[in-house]
């Protein structure tokens, strides 16, 4: 049986202004990959959605909440698919979301910032630094980050999975996210 691991959220940041900004889910893009039996693959979640709070002159006082369903994620490989939202893998009966909350973004020079926040995945937390850049153009934001998440920190892959003889423990993340501000 394929499986899959853990993908996760990350943040994103808004526009120029103060407050809060919308994300524009079109525009926006969740991915992950992983190796399975050696081979590389790609997957995405479909749905999700992010909470932010971000005023350019005071970026210490961002918040964001990205909450993803885990159940809309899709690799392209039916039998992978089938197993993700199972027990061994995001196990979605008992915690269908993933929930990554940070405050605060570190301006790092030019459009370049890193948040920390903690990542919640099937009942497991962990604190995690996300670098990411930011383009802001009038009221629209797109900020853009990718990190690697070791799965069974999470305790993505139970069992047989548990190793990473068949799928690998790392999991790289990235995401792109527009947001529109008013």
């Amino acid at each position: 049986m394929k499986s899959l691991l853990l993908p996760v959220f990350l943040l994103a940041a808004g526009p120029a202004c103060a407050a809060g900004w919308t994300m524009q889910p079109a525009q926006s893009a969740l991915t992950f990959t992983g190796t399975e039996t050696g081979a590389a693959f790609t997957g995405s979640f479909s749905s999700w959605q992010a909470a932010i709070s971000y005023d350019p002159a005071h970026p210490a006082a961002a918040t964001v909440t990205i909450t993803v369903d885990l159940a809309s994620a899709k690799t392209g490989d039916q039998q992978r698919d089938t197993a993700l939202p199972g027990a061994d893998w995001f196990n979605i009966a008992a915690t269908p979301k993933a929930v990554f909350t940070a405050t605060g973004f570190t301006p790092l020079g030019g459009d370049k910032f890193t948040t920390t926040g903690t990542l919640t995945l099937r009942g497991h937390s962990q604190q995690l630094t996300l670098p990411f850049t930011l383009d802001l153009k009038g009221n629209q934001a797109t900020a853009k980050g990718t990190l690697t998440l070791h799965r069974t920190a999470f305790g993505v892959g139970q069992g047989a999975w548990a190793t990473g003889d068949y799928v690998g423990l790392n999991v790289g993340v990235s995401f792109t996210l527009v947001a529109r501000g008013g």
